[in-house]
């Protein structure tokens, strides 16, 4: 089987011949995904950048390899501030245009990989990137309609662009709010349920609808949520953060029902040596991936070494293989072989 049939059946969990560390995707995003401007700036500026995106969010871009950080809110006087923003547009052709430029140059490479559709920062991020975070926390008890409305605004924005997307045929698409801290949930589940949950569906079945899969990026402790991804229809959950939660009891929660894509420390990506990557990988297939459901990779996104990263991927094709072997996957987990 080739690269995405193989990667079906992860997902399926089917009878794939291999763990890999991902899905193998071509992406599109509409321009501002990225946090892009139309006077410049976005994701990969280099350091030192200020810019402002397309919806009006400042940026200062601070560490090489790492997303700039939001300096100043376009809605931070809210709700008396929604009265004035300018939403963007996304039938704009300068937001939505190279959606189509981006698929068309891909489309060689449909049999082998997923087409995969952005919507990073998807909902949660976005509104306190527009707003800013200590506002939307005060907003929700003492504002809760000026939220919904927000919240609406922000979520028709993305339906415009998933209707896009579906127009080029994309296979998935990637959607993403960190929801946890390092030790809780980041909102209640009150919360959660009332103003983003109902919101998320809307979208979830927009692409459900036409057969769509749907990975969902969270960091952080995000156990509680599980039961809820899975009743959304996600079919990869990624990063799964070792640090942050108890990774057995999540796979027996999800086994069977959502694919993860993580685990894999990234503290001990960043140290190394090799030898205890490939440890800790061989730990992590035992944990996550003996029946299926699992793309090994690292538990954040971050600037690597790059022969750490290498050591990570050779040892997810060396160990990945399935029939699983156990005992050799037990010995070098401890350090053994």
């Amino acid at each position: 089987m080739n690269s995405k049939e193989n990667a079906k059946e992860i997902i399926r969990f089917g009878r794939p011949e291999k763990i890999v560390t991902g899905l193998p995707a071509d992406w599109v995003g509409y321009f501002g995904v990225n946090h892009e401007g139309f006077a410049g700036g976005g994701h990969d500026s280099p350091v030192g950048t200020v810019w402002t995106d397309v919806w009006g969010t400042t940026w200062h871009k601070e560490l090489d390899g790492v997303m700039g950080f939001p300096q100043v809110h376009p809605l931070a006087d809210f709700p008396a501030a929604l009265r004035t923003y300018r939403w963007p547009n996304p039938d704009d052709e300068r937001i939505i245009g190279r959606v189509y430029t981006q698929a068309a140059a891909v489309a060689a490479h449909r049999e082998e990989r997923f087409l995969v559709g952005s919507h990073r920062e998807t909902l949660w991020e976005k509104s306190y990137m527009l707003a800013g975070m200590e506002t939307l926390f005060v907003s929700f008890h003492e504002s809760p309609r000026a939220v919904h409305e927000l919240l609406d605004r922000i979520i028709a924005f993305d339906l415009a662009v998933a209707e896009h997307y579906l127009k080029v045929g994309v296979d998935f698409v990637s959607m993403g709010d960190d929801l946890g801290t390092q030790s809780g949930l980041l909102l209640s589940p009150a919360i959660l349920d009332e103003f983003f949950l109902p919101r998320y569906r809307r979208l979830f079945e927009v692409y459900k609808r036409h057969g769509v899969g749907v990975t969902f990026h969270s960091c952080g402790h995000i156990s509680p949520l599980l039961e809820r991804f899975i009743s959304l229809g996600v079919d990869v959950l990624n990063p799964v953060q070792a640090s942050a939660n108890d990774l057995a009891e999540l796979r027996r929660v999800t086994q069977g029902r959502m694919a993860l894509e993580g685990g894999v420390r990234s503290a001990v990506i960043v140290s190394g040596p090799p030898a205890a990557i490939r440890s800790e990988v061989a730990t992590r297939i035992l944990q996550l991936g003996r029946q299926g459901g699992y793309f090994c990779t690292a538990d954040q996104g971050m600037p690597w070494p790059p022969e750490h990263y290498q050591a990570l991927a050779a040892a997810v094709e060396e160990l990945g293989h399935y029939p699983l072997d156990i005992d050799k996957l037990e010995a070098v987990a401890r350090g053994e072989a």
